[in-house]
């Protein structure tokens, strides 16, 4: 996008919120880089670069507009639509691994070389894997002095400076304001509890948050997951111990009430935040394709902006499509609810009602397989998942190869298309992952008068967006997950 010189200008012009994030405009002029929709008179078209990163504008020198704010644009909807190496790399930078493994640790998990690593990020993004986590560890730095009221020595820390110069020199640079500055700019910061964050999640409009919230709610697990005082809530597994989050549909943002156990996993938490509600999707480009259906136009005109719910751990996710299988949404409810009170890592919440993390793989593999209440076969399928993930042979986290990921779990006992690709929509990430053979989406193709043969045809010409029209077709039904809960 960003070497497309005239569509880049066309869209600064218009100041198009639909391109922020896409690319970055710097200004040769002032040395300043904003987002496509920044509020200032646009420079003229001799004055403008762009660049595909805040983390490549900054490496060339130019610091962060102070009205616009760039470094809080939703990021680019490529990194969730693709499954290559840079993809794959950008998502997992997004995650922290960056700062928790290095370099060395990204390639690692990618399964290549740092060199390469470098090479393939560098020559689409503009900058290097240290420099787009540099990048990200400004933006933390500039939420924590903005909205909290820690010292400067904690921010640097919990941002992930390695050093309080290095802290005030990255700042700087940045956004041309001292910590101190930044934090003068704030009239009155929030008070809140200590390690509670208020902040807004941006993403591009339009958002239909019916199916999206009332997804989550419908299908939460008990002491996991909450609507409560009209917010999405529930507790998260992050790398320096457990957290809660609140989250809100708000006009042109979502609110997120972070309670942390360690500051050092802001950046982490509001990665998995976002993944969960799909905020970095392009609700236009994915309207504009299935809109031109006859048979998915009208349903799309009348809630554009539908995103597919996610998730923030993809171990869990597989754990309860298991859970689910062959039995209703509240029968798989209560068997994960079964096993998050066996098995899971207690929490307190003050706030609500939530008791418990959702147990990780170690934590399942210690089952006895006696105490688990469903028939013997899917028994042995939960089993044989655990066993995959607690080994390690199974990756479902940001970083993942969508299709060795498939691979494998076809390969498991007792996975099925419906279960695989139920664990590519929420874990993977896959937009175009496709369930045929779900009983809703069945029932809505024959109500659009497809039968099975003819639904399956048609349905390729939804690509690469057959999970966004999945929500459509579900959105056909009476269920719960199809609206927002009663406040």
């Amino acid at each position: 996008m960003h070497e497309d010189f005239e569509r880049c200008v066309r869209a600064v012009q218009a100041k198009d919120a639909r391109f922020d994030g896409w690319f970055f405009t710097a200004v040769l002029t002032t040395r300043i880089y904003c987002r496509a929709s920044c509020p200032v008179v646009p420079p003229k078209p001799e004055n403008m670069s762009f660049y595909p990163s805040a983390a490549a504008a900054q490496e060339a020198g130019f610091r962060a507009c102070k009205r616009c704010r760039p470094d809080a644009s939703p990021g680019s909807p490529q990194w969730n639509e693709r499954a290559d190496v840079v993809a794959r790399a950008m998502r997992l930078i997004a995650d922290g691994v960056v700062d928790t493994d290095g370099v060395s640790g990204l390639a690692a998990r990618l399964g290549y070389s740092v060199r390469q690593v470098e090479r393939h990020v560098r020559a689409e993004l503009g900058a290097g894997p240290l420099s787009l986590a540099r990048a990200q560890r400004a933006q933390t730095a500039r939420l924590l002095i903005e909205t909290t009221g820690l010292s400067m020595i904690d921010v640097a820390l919990a941002a992930g400076f390695g050093s309080v110069r290095t802290f005030n020199d990255t700042v700087r640079e940045v956004f041309a304001l001292s910590p101190t500055e930044l934090r003068a700019r704030v009239r009155t910061a929030p008070a809140t509890a200590p390690g509670t964050l208020n902040l807004r999640l941006p993403y591009r409009k339009p958002l239909f948050p019916d199916n999206l919230f009332g997804h989550l709610v419908a299908t939460g697990v008990p002491g996991v997951e909450e609507w409560h005082d009209g917010a999405y809530r529930r507790t998260l597994r992050l790398p320096h111990g457990p957290a809660v989050v609140a989250l809100k549909p708000e006009d042109g943002y979502i609110g997120c009430r972070l309670t942390l156990s360690d500051l050092r996993d802001l950046s982490t938490a509001i990665s998995r935040c976002r993944r969960l509600l799909d905020l970095d999707a392009d609700p236009v480009a994915v309207d504009d394709a299935l809109a031109a259906d006859r048979l998915l136009g009208p349903l799309v005109t009348a809630a554009p902006g539908r995103r597919v719910p996610r998730t923030v751990d993809g171990e869990e996710f597989a754990v309860r499509a298991v859970l689910g299988q062959q039995v209703s949404t509240a029968a798989a409810r209560t068997h994960a609810a079964r096993l998050v009170l066996a098995h899971g890592e207690p929490v307190d919440d003050p706030e609500g009602g939530l008791t418990h993390v959702f147990p990780d793989a170690a934590a399942l593999a210690e089952i006895d397989p006696e105490s688990l209440a469903m028939p013997q076969s899917r028994k042995r399928t939960l089993l044989g998942l655990v066993a995959e993930l607690n080994d390690g042979e199974l990756d479902l986290g940001a970083g993942s190869d969508w299709q060795r990921a498939r691979e494998r779990l076809h390969a498991l006992p007792g996975f099925g298309p419906w279960t695989v690709e139920s664990i590519a929509m929420r874990s993977l990430g896959d937009p175009d992952a496709f369930l045929p053979t779900d009983l809703g989406v069945k029932v809505a193709a024959k109500g659009l008068g497809l039968t099975p043969a003819a639904f399956a045809a048609h349905a390729e010409r939804w690509r690469p967006w057959r999970a966004y029209a999945v929500q459509h077709l579900w959105a056909t039904g009476d269920h719960p997950i199809n609206r927002l809960p009663a406040a």
